[in-house]
């Protein structure tokens, strides 16, 4: 066995393990997250840097051993986007790949398959011929870059820039400074043309609370002619009281900050799901069918440090 297999094989145990709190059944077959969404998330392993082929390869894998159990989500985690060269990190700026819109797309450089303006579409497409369904994690807002560059905004009607008032829009006139994320301010975005089935959405929930764009997101996915998961991150400092003003927007919200390999990150979590299993949310009406509380990942095998940039 190569080296590079042996580190695949052991990174795939890095899973979201979208528990399961409750044994309930699925209400209907068309109901969206009847059961609480479970799969792999690329970052533990990984952390931003990861490539199409270690992505895929791990898919592979989580289609072979645990798809039978009920594993069917693979997700990209933070900054498909960044070019991975020096001086990129995770919060640097002038980094990202970002189209004449100022849309994010993924680095051609770790993601070969989306030159020629494919996005994701050709990952998903052997995401889904695996069995499997694909998910990518977004930032909130629009890119600190794009707006730096002030590129024009895209009217999805006319397929031109957006014009009002006798004046083409830019970036810079829709982007506020002031509501950056406060733990990357250098932060975001065509999805559903990609074949995404899954969104992650961060920087919006728990001490970032932004009600109104969870509230824009929701009424966006809702409208769009295929069921894409809408799953809320961070966590830290969610309650009942806080998850209540959500539940009917999104399918999953997570409920406590990142998971490493520590106990003090998984003994907290005990409280919460009491918590939040006595308030009855487990399971509760969500964006076109049910919501669930979402404990973040159970971090096993080989895994980055928590610290790497």
């Amino acid at each position: 066995m190569k080296i590079f297999e042996f580190i695949t094989l052991c990174s795939f145990f890095s899973l979201s393990f979208y528990r399961a709190f409750s044994g309930s059944v699925p209400d209907t077959e068309s109901e969206q997250a009847s059961l609480p969404p479970r799969g792999w998330n690329s970052y533990d392993s990984f952390c931003w840097t990861i490539s199409e082929e270690e992505f895929l390869q791990s898919a592979e894998i989580i289609s072979k051993r645990l798809r039978p159990h009920g594993y069917e989500y693979v997700v990209v985690d933070y900054l498909w986007y960044r070019r991975k060269v020096p001086g990129a990190y995770v919060d640097s700026f002038g980094f990202d790949v970002i189209d004449e819109w100022g849309r994010m797309i993924p680095d051609p450089d770790r993601w070969p398959s989306s030159r020629g303006g494919k996005g994701f579409s050709e990952v998903a497409k052997k995401v889904h011929a695996m069995g499997l369904k694909f998910g990518i994690h977004v930032m909130k807002g629009i890119s600190t870059q794009a707006v730096n560059a002030n590129t024009p905004i895209l009217d999805i009607d006319k397929g031109d820039a957006y014009e009002e008032s006798g004046r083409q829009w830019r970036a810079k006139d829709i982007g506020i400074k002031e509501r950056a994320c406060p733990w990357m301010p250098h932060g975001f975005m065509r999805y559903a043309a990609w074949g995404v089935d899954f969104v992650k959405h961060d920087c919006v929930f728990g001490d970032d609370l932004d009600i109104d764009e969870i509230s824009y997101v929701s009424e966006v996915l809702k409208e769009l002619d295929r069921p894409i998961v809408y799953s809320l991150s961070p966590g830290t400092s969610v309650t009942p009281a806080m998850a209540k003003d959500v539940l009917g927007l999104v399918n999953m919200y997570r409920i406590t900050g990142d998971d490493w390999d520590t106990w003090g990150d998984v003994v907290g979590h005990f409280n919460v799901a009491r918590d939040f299993s006595s308030a009855n949310m487990i399971g509760a009406k969500g964006l076109g069918g049910k919501s669930w509380p979402d404990l973040d990942m159970l971090p096993l095998g080989w895994l980055t440090d928590q610290g790497y940039i």
